[in-house]
């Protein structure tokens, strides 16, 4: 991955939000959202396009958003509006660009390009929707892109894959689990932030509970919403719990006791713990003090 594309950030609750909807946009500087993903898409009809486009603009701008991670998803790069997005948005203060209808590889190459070519600083990321057939199977291509583009996450667009496919989206998702599982995985070996897909059943906390809970069960990072109301149960499900971090604290502390300086193995509480859990127990403190500090 480039040097200076920026670290990974926490996004455990991902809120899309229309770019035409002005009390929106303004609303967004008053949510507990970890990324705010400003929409010029699918939320915004054909002739309001231009007008969502400065709008989106403006409200970065304005700024307050901070430390919220700001993301605008543009329209497809190849489409009627993708390339006037990237020119009025290149100056903008925001983390990331996330463009929608990823088929390959050569995609992403492309987009990166026109991102330089549009102005983008190279501390701005690019995120890519996996909402096509082709970008499932492209998925290992598209991810090692990273090493050589600003490509920083990859998100999960299952609304449009199950029209693609004709996936039945049941509560449980059977059929995206296979999915689920390979964007883990791509995101994983290439360093990228893992994005779950949007619930549209607003009002239905429990079926959101279980979604959060199983993308978090997978490795997901955090999930794209789409409705406040949505943004707790997010931030809870994909923060660490306190019996987890006790835990954590626990394995730390025992590897840290001078009486097993020197060992590759430990016992805390009544099991074997090897240096691997020690790393792991230290990245799950760090992330919920790096959650804490966003107060």
């Amino acid at each position: 991955m480039p040097d200076t594309v920026p670290a990974m950030p926490i996004v455990r609750s991902a809120l899309s939000m229309p770019g035409s909807n002005a009390r929106a946009l303004e609303k967004a500087r008053g949510l507990a959202c970890d990324c705010v993903i400003f929409d010029l898409e699918d939320a915004v009809a054909a002739e309001s396009k231009a007008e969502a486009r400065a709008m989106v603009a403006q409200t970065l701008a304005d700024g307050g958003l901070e430390p919220r991670y700001r993301v605008v998803r543009v329209n497809p790069i190849g489409g009627e509006w993708g390339l006037d997005d990237l020119r009025a948005l290149a100056r903008s203060p925001l983390d990331a660009i996330l463009v929608p209808k990823v088929d390959s590889a050569q995609d992403v190459e492309g987009i990166s390009g026109a991102m330089a070519t549009a102005g983008f600083g190279s501390d701005v990321a690019l995120w890519v929707m996996v909402e096509t057939p082709g970008a499932v199977l492209a998925l290992e291509r598209i991810a090692r892109m990273a090493a050589t583009t600003q490509l920083a996450g990859l998100v999960l667009g299952a609304n449009d894959l199950s029209k693609d496919t004709g996936m039945l989206r049941t509560p449980g998702r059977e059929a995206l689990v296979p999915v689920l599982s390979q964007i883990v995985m791509a995101a994983r070996a290439n360093g990228l932030v893992a994005i779950d897909s949007v619930l549209n059943a607003i009002g239905e906390d429990d079926r959101l509970r279980a979604e959060c809970r199983q993308g978090r069960l997978f490795g997901f990072d955090g999930k794209m919403l789409i409705h406040p109301s949505q943004i707790a149960a997010a931030n809870e499900v994909f923060a660490p719990s306190e019996d987890a971090l006790a835990e954590a604290r626990a394995i730390v502390a025992a590897f840290e006791d001078p009486a097993n300086a020197g060992k590759a193995v430990v016992t805390v509480g009544g099991q074997m713990v090897e240096e691997l859990h020690r790393d792991e127990a230290r990245a799950l403190i760090a992330r919920a003090e790096a959650i804490a500090q966003r107060g």
